[in-house]
């Protein structure tokens, strides 16, 4: 009797996408049994984050921008509970910053909703920021509101 292979069981997440201006961040909180978990050929220990398959200190580097992206984990006591891996495209570092603070505030709403919504809607994390560049109209002299100048001579 051949015995059939058996795969590796699929690791237990929660994924949100958090936006902010024309950023966007992919977050995924993995349950993490042991001490570390592999992801897309990156080792994350528990209470690791990764953005873009990078360790949060060398994509995010100051000690204030760390602080920010693990507001939320402070906030709701889940600090060393999961490995984080995050993928951003479009914006600059403090917009993909912000979006992935909104992602990860929104795949800890999955975690527990009952718990942790009302802890992290007074903080603000789940409000997503809207203000975005206003697009160029025709005729102006270059940005979105400014008038041409007329010569009066």
């Amino acid at each position: 009797m051949a015995s059939i292979p058996t795969s590796e069981p699929k690791a237990v997440y929660y994924e949100a996408v958090g936006r902010r201006k024309t950023a966007s961040a992919r977050v995924r909180l993995h349950v993490v049994k042991d001490e570390a978990v592999t992801i897309d050929g990156v080792s994350i220990v528990k209470g690791g984050i990764t953005v873009n398959g990078k360790p949060i200190e060398t994509y995010f580097p100051g000690e204030i921008m760390k602080k920010m992206i693990a507001e939320p984990f402070r906030t709701t006591n889940t600090m060393s509970r999961f490995a984080v891996s995050i993928k951003t495209v479009g914006g600059g570092l403090n917009a993909q910053l912000a979006a992935a603070i909104h992602g990860i505030s929104r795949a800890l709403e999955k975690v527990d909703k009952e718990k942790f919504r009302p802890i992290l809607k007074k903080r603000g994390f789940m409000t997503r920021d809207p203000r975005t560049r206003e697009r160029r109209k025709a005729n102006t002299g270059g940005k979105a509101r400014r008038g041409k100048s007329s010569p009066k001579r």
